[in-house]
This record gives C-alpha cells, structure tokens and sequence, in this order.
C-alpha cells in the first residue's frame, strides 16, 4: 500500500469518527442514546379495555408492576429501576407506588377502569402498590397473593444476624 492511500483511508477513518461525534451529540440534547436513533419507531394503535389484570412482583430488592388484558397479553409494564431507583431505595414502599402511576400514565388512554390484582413476593412494595391503584381511582375488584409457597422444597437461606 503506497504512502498516499493510507493517507487516504486514515482521512476517511477520521472524517467518520467525527460524523459519529457529531451525531451523538446531536442525539444527547434530545435525550436519545445511538441505539435509540436507529430503531424505526413503530406506531401501534392504542386497544380499548376497561377491565385488566395486575401482577405485582415485590422482591426484597425491586418491585416490578405488570398490566395486561384478561387473556394475559401485556399492555405495559415498569419497575422501580426504570422510574429512577437505584439500589435499596427500588425496594421502598415509594418505589412501589411511583411504578403503579408510571405504568397509570401509560395507559391513560386505554381507560382502564377495573383491575384483578395477583401479588407476588415478601417485599415491602406489595401494599403501596394495591393503594397506590385505589390513589388513583381505579377500582380493584380482588386481590389475590400468588406468592410460591416450598411444601418442604430447597433450604431456606440462613438467617441474618444484624
């Protein structure tokens, strides 16, 4: 390869780094990460339900909150971590309760009126979650704990000394 060519292609090289360079910084005003540029954003249209299912899984360390349609097709769903929790704080009774109104505003216009709610785990988020719906004026019409329960199934872990 002669002295001029590779002249040529490191030129190259570097005009694309900085057309790279320029589009990200393009996209950081506006909030959106490289990935998120290049996928094609489909519109779907939005389905009208009045009557849906929550699952509610509270762990020790986050709180995810699930709706779907009374076949079991997800509509939307949220966890602490996406809110804006990190850390312990994903497991508070708070985390829970900002998650049900994230996964609310987006379904506002499916006008979702009434839900079942199945709740699942041992973590402080399970009541927020249930009163956070009654917050925002949606009627839940059962509650139902499908926390797994061991019929003398694996070890437990061992019991913390603080």
């Amino acid at each position: 390869m002669s002295k001029k060519k590779r002249e040529e292609a490191k030129l190259k090289k570097r005009q694309e780094r900085e057309k790279k360079a320029q589009e990200r910084k393009e996209s950081q005003g506006k909030g959106l990460s490289k990935y998120a540029l290049k996928r094609k954003k489909v519109k779907s249209r939005v389905r009208r339900i009045s009557h849906g299912k929550v699952f509610v899984k509270a762990s020790y360390n986050n709180t995810v909150v699930t709706i779907t349609d009374l076949a079991g097709n997800p509509l939307a769903w949220s966890a602490a971590g996406i809110v804006g929790f990190k850390g312990a704080k994903k497991a508070t009774p708070y985390a829970a309760q900002t998650v049900v109104e994230n996964v609310l505003q987006k379904l506002e216009k499916t006008g979702l009126k009434e839900v079942d709610v199945f709740v699942k785990g041992i973590g402080s988020g399970r009541e927020a979650a249930i009163r956070a719906f009654y917050a925002k004026g949606i009627d839940v019409l059962s509650i139902k704990d499908t926390t797994p329960i061991p019929h003398d199934g694996c070890r437990p872990k061992k019991v913390r000394r603080v």
